[in-house]
């Protein structure tokens, strides 16, 4: 397995996408994969909807729906409670490009005690992290994006950026010290809604940063 090609695809190199995704399409075909669940919208989007020119013809889950779907069924049941403020950030690729909004909110709302914002450009007017078309690789000119948008999540007055995407995560958490510089100060921290859900069926997890970093009392 090496990775879905989207970036080369999305930076112009067809060759290297083409080479890769017939990889891996047939890397997983041999092995008789009838599902393929992802963390990554891009890794959903190009699976889903691009794959099936390379003869992929599997079910693809983001893990949005995969854990609503597990806490629908009670097979996750969230024990700890929050006092945290959240707001939801939709990745390009899962809302606009796939019309999945609702249950990353579900998750959330399925966390005892958080309280879930809306920033005002969210669904779909949400605005890009900064990260697609191969931009996370790229120098910007101007007013980044992702400061931008670390900008907007911070006014909300959320004290949690959650998305469901690991490229929004990497462009949020260069993005808010860039407009929160003092740490001391910082409100908000960015959450994959896999680690706020974990918390809460887990008590004793703790969502961890750069290896051994644990989160400040509080924030989650």
């Amino acid at each position: 397995e090496t990775c879905n090609g989207d970036p080369a695809r999305r930076l112009g190199n067809e060759f290297l996408f083409a080479t890769m995704a017939q990889a891996n399409a047939d890397a997983l075909n041999e092995m008789g994969v009838k599902r393929v669940i992802t963390s990554c919208p891009h890794c959903f989007n190009t699976f889903r909807n691009e794959y099936p020119d390379f003869g992929g013809k599997w079910e693809v889950t983001h893990h949005a729906d995969f854990l609503q779907f597990l806490l629908a069924k009670g097979d996750l049941k969230p024990k700890e409670g929050t006092g945290a403020t959240i707001t939801v950030h939709d990745s390009c690729y899962l809302g606009r490009g796939n019309g999945i909004y609702d249950t990353p909110r579900q998750v959330i709302e399925a966390i005892p005690g958080a309280k879930l914002v809306e920033m005002p450009r969210s669904r779909e007017r949400g605005l890009c992290c900064g990260a697609g078309g191969g931009n996370m690789w790229q120098e910007e000119s101007g007013t980044r994006v992702n400061h931008l948008r670390a900008a907007e999540a911070a006014n909300t007055g959320a004290n949690i950026v959650a998305t469901a995407c690991p490229f929004c995560i990497q462009m949020f958490e260069d993005g808010i010290p860039a407009v929160q510089p003092d740490e001391e100060k910082r409100t908000i921290r960015a959450f994959d809604i896999a680690e706020l859900l974990e918390v809460a069926v887990r008590p004793t997890a703790r969502p961890l940063r750069d290896g051994d970093v644990e989160v400040p009392p509080g924030v989650v």
